[in-house]
């Protein structure tokens, strides 16, 4: 395990004197690292020789599919979690914590008829509104307007049309290509060249007067015949695939090849028409909800260790390493826990949340309606940012996170553990997945950060977060690793310190920086 432990000159003296004296325990754990430990290695061998992941992958994400909060997938995936967990011997229920806009998505069909016929990549967006039939028009590009008055006066003609409104990226390509095949003098022109082109582009919207949020509802309310973009992910053939605006007509995204063909007839005034049918449902208000999981503690069954992800993702991959391979993290640590360690010390809950790409919703009602298990929280243990092997572990601004984290980390076998760099005691996370909603409250959670796999540019939230993307061998380690630290947090005789930094003074307002702010769930959402 590699340690990049960072003391802050704005800690008290007496932080101070504690945290010089962590190396040592940190040399005493790693010497107990020695000591067989049965538990551990039958954890390492169930994880092992008995993995579950691909049978989990194939039924999760081939045959239920994507986890859009609000669609009938969502409820699929809930209901053989329950089913999973009950074929393991592992209590588990279905926690009720608000609503949400039911949707369900149907076939979508996107083709390009004149100048010539070709089938487009493309996919609508979540929550656009379903039609009944398929519809024909000619493609338009938002046009370049002075101000606001000028768009007013244009708006009549988007009636009819589909309407552009993403920038024509300049290169498929992504950067590392350039820099591997092309010279510096091409790649810095056309660094330059997009650089000009997108600040040119985000003047054309702001001087709409609106935002990317409230332009397809204008072009929507002006009678357009639908909403096309291309939010192209900087990546070969990937793009990001949010949520849909409009109300009445679609929105689709359409792949950067095909929109940059699209865009090019278009700007070149060959007036190309494309046909669109994008079936979809709306089924009103359903129920959103977290999966709960639970080992009875034996000797301490009122304190408890967590593990933790995202249930939920976008739909358009199988949301398979957003946050699928978390999910099955948990699942097969939960599994192997049961069969090699059924009688911990305290209680094992594992969280599997919805509604978090919404942000963070499930997991904060969870905080919010069971402060008796945050009050009385070991430790939890959150993964969600992809399918890659665990590479970092912070404290989160827990000051004596240090001494226990390590201790627990010591027992994971050397092939796991030397791969994690650590950052002690760290800074409190106040976003980005489900364990801020317990730092935010002070109860210890952390974040199992994985190694990148191009995460950011092709599976996050994009059309290519499918099974093909994962890394097994990545995530049955992450498994052992989670069930180690589990078992270790459920060993411990000491109920872990939750004892803060201080935090450093923010330099633009002169005052210190606070601890992040506790935020209530959205327990009603999509309706907006």
């Amino acid at each position: 395990m590699k340690n990049t432990h960072t003391l802050s000159r704005f800690l008290r003296a007496k932080n101070i004197a504690i945290l010089l004296a962590v190396p040592v325990l940190f040399v005493a754990g790693t010497a107990s690292a020695q000591i067989k430990d049965p538990i551990v290695d039958n954890i390492v061998k169930e994880g092992t020789d008995n993995s579950q992941l691909v049978t989990l992958a194939h039924q999760l994400f081939d045959g239920i599919g994507p986890r859009l909060v609000g669609t009938p997938q969502m409820e699929q995936a809930g209901q053989w979690a329950l089913q999973k967990y009950k074929e393991y011997g592992i209590t588990a229920r279905y926690e009720k914590w608000g609503d949400w806009r039911g949707w369900e998505r149907g076939i979508s069909h996107i083709d390009m008829v004149t100048p010539r016929v070709k089938s487009l990549e493309g996919t609508q967006l979540a929550w656009s509104p379903g039609m009944k039939k398929a519809v024909t028009a000619e493609t338009i590009i938002l046009p370049e307007f002075a101000d606001s008055i000028a768009f007013q006066k244009w708006l009549p003609a988007a009636k009819g049309k589909f309407v552009m409104i993403s920038m024509n990226q300049p290169t498929g390509r992504p950067d590392y290509n350039w820099t591997e095949f092309g010279t510096k003098e091409s790649f810095d022109k056309l660094k330059a060249d997009r650089a000009a082109q997108t600040d040119a582009w985000r003047k054309r919207i702001s001087n709409t007067g609106l935002t990317a949020r409230t332009l397809p509802v204008a072009l929507e309310k002006a009678g357009a015949a639908g909403i096309i973009t291309s939010n192209w992910s900087a990546g070969f053939g990937v793009d990001k695939i949010f949520g849909a605006y409009t109300k009445k007509v679609p929105t689709v995204d359409i792949a950067l090849e095909d929109y940059g063909m699209l865009y090019r007839l278009t700007e070149k005034g060959e007036k190309p028409t494309i046909k669109i049918l994008a079936e979809s449902k709306e089924l009103g208000a359903v129920p959103t909800f977290n999966i709960i999981g639970e080992i009875k503690g034996s000797e301490k069954p009122d304190e408890y260790v967590m593990l933790s992800a995202h249930f939920d993702s976008w739909d358009g991959g199988q949301g398979a390493t957003d946050n699928g391979t978390g999910t099955l993290t948990m699942m097969e640590a939960m599994r192997i826990l049961k069969k090699i360690y059924p009688n911990p010390k305290r209680t094992i809950l594992v969280g599997h949340w919805g509604s978090e790409e919404q942000g963070l919703n499930g997991s904060r009602a969870f905080v919010e309606d069971h402060p008796e298990i945050v009050a009385n929280l070991q430790a939890l243990f959150n993964q969600d940012n992809g399918t890659g092997r665990v590479v970092n572990i912070a404290g989160q601004g827990f000051l004596n996170s240090y001494d226990y984290i390590t201790r627990w980390l010591s027992k994971v076998p050397a092939g796991i553990r030397d791969q994690i760099t650590t950052n002690f005691p760290g800074a409190p996370g106040g976003g980005g997945s489900d364990f801020a909603s317990f730092v935010a409250v002070g109860a210890p959670g952390f974040s199992l950060s994985s190694n990148s796999w191009s995460y950011g540019n092709y599976t996050w939230h994009t059309n290519r977060d499918t099974y093909d993307k994962i890394v097994f061998d990545d995530v049955r380690n992450n498994a052992i690793l989670t069930a180690i630290l589990v078992y270790m947090a459920c060993e411990d005789p000491a109920k872990t310190s939750r004892d803060r930094i201080v935090l450093p003074i923010n330099t633009k307002t002169g005052e210190p920086t606070k601890w992040p702010a506790q935020v209530k769930a959205n327990r009603h959402g999509g309706f907006e």
